[in-house]
């Protein structure tokens, strides 16, 4: 392997949970070999048994395996690593974004209710800036780019448009983005539930 391959190798991602088993954040293969041979974690492998370094650097790597070769080792690559002393959760706030208001509308016109992609996507304000309007969950929403020149400084009803549903604030957990797509790692659907991740947290 490269060294370019080798740093994309580390420069890729790990499923990190806390002791409960309960997804927390994605680090990368290099902070997560640091979190495994420090003690602080312990590697996961898909029928949920638990490796720490003295054990997880004898496992032999099977031909199909990714893994980290040193002059000595050849190490599987941990995609699952379970903090051993955290059993918190991550702050449950969502950042106003452009990216997360299309993840909320998933890249979907909320006027015409067609799909696109990004680059035929905009942002519209259902009332306009020119009219009080602020940039608030509640007042943005995703918009192809026929519907927001059709729309322009009008509010819906007087371009003869309709949302789909209001726009509101989403209660996701951080991770529960992933889950919108395919996970990047077959390993990691066991801990990435959408039902689950999505569902409010209480305080």
């Amino acid at each position: 392997m490269g060294m370019t391959e080798t740093n994309a190798v580390l420069d890729s991602g790990v499923l990190v949970l806390n002791r409960l088993f309960q997804a927390i954040q994605i680090t990368s293969v290099r902070k997560g070999f640091c979190l495994l041979y420090k003690g602080y974690a312990k590697a996961v492998e898909p029928d949920y048994s638990t490796y720490g370094w003295d054990d997880w650097k004898d496992i032999p790597v099977q031909p199909a395996e990714e893994c980290l070769t040193t002059p000595g080792l050849r190490i599987k690559i941990p995609r699952v690593l379970l903090l051993l002393h955290f059993d918190r959760l991550p702050p449950h706030e969502v950042r106003f974004t452009r990216k997360n208001i299309y993840l909320r509308d998933r890249s979907r016109c909320q006027y015409c209710g067609r799909h696109f992609t990004t680059r035929d996507l905009n942002l519209d304000h259902v009332v306009p800036l020119s009219r009080g309007g602020r940039s608030t969950w509640d007042n943005v929403v995703c918009c192809c780019l026929e519907c927001n020149a059709r729309k322009g400084s009008h509010l819906p009803a007087e371009a003869g448009l309709a949302l789909l549903k209001p726009p509101v604030k989403p209660s996701w957990h951080p991770l529960v983005r992933i889950s919108f797509n395919a996970p990047a790692y077959e390993t990691w659907r066991n801990f990435l539930d959408l039902a689950y991740w999505n569902a409010e947290l209480g305080p």
